[in-house]
């Protein structure tokens, strides 16, 4: 019983942050089937930001913010999709396979193009920035990398 109103309170708790990506046209990848099917189905063609979304502190306060402001970019990824690390644990960590040669991190953002990681925005490089220099490291990368 205590453990079903943990969950709830939880669900309740994040869905504001899942909010934040899906109102951008972010597609939820649920299960490591659904991640699958994104990222070698029409994710895999052009570009696709996977935004590993998280409730973990300043970080990701700021990550979505971030990603929402450089999605303004004249370039910008063909799909967009997102898991939620923490929450849909065997799908964070089927996307993160994607990741090659990055260790897990969450908030993270990756850029794929044609299936394979262009550039990867790890926790680290997302803590003690601005929005303006998070959303600088994106936009660069959607001009370099995206049509």
């Amino acid at each position: 019983m205590a453990q079903n109103f943990y969950i709830q309170q939880m669900q309740m708790m994040v869905q504001p942050m899942r909010d934040e990506l899906t109102r951008l046209g972010f597609e939820e990848l649920l299960t490591p089937e659904d991640v699958v099917q994104a990222l070698e189905g029409k994710g895999s063609k052009g570009t696709a930001l996977v935004v590993v979304n998280s409730v973990c502190g300043c970080a990701a306060g700021l990550a979505r913010p971030a990603v929402a402001h450089s999605l303004q970019n004249e370039k910008k990824p063909d799909h967009l999709f997102t898991v939620f690390a923490g929450q849909e644990k065997e799908a964070t960590a089927k996307a993160r396979e994607y990741f090659e040669g990055y260790p897990p991190s969450s908030p993270s953002f990756a850029l794929m193009k044609d299936g394979k990681i262009v550039h990867m925005v790890q926790r680290h490089e997302i803590e003690d920035r601005t929005l303006e220099e998070i959303s600088a490291n994106l936009t660069s990368a959607y001009d370099k990398y995206c049509g």
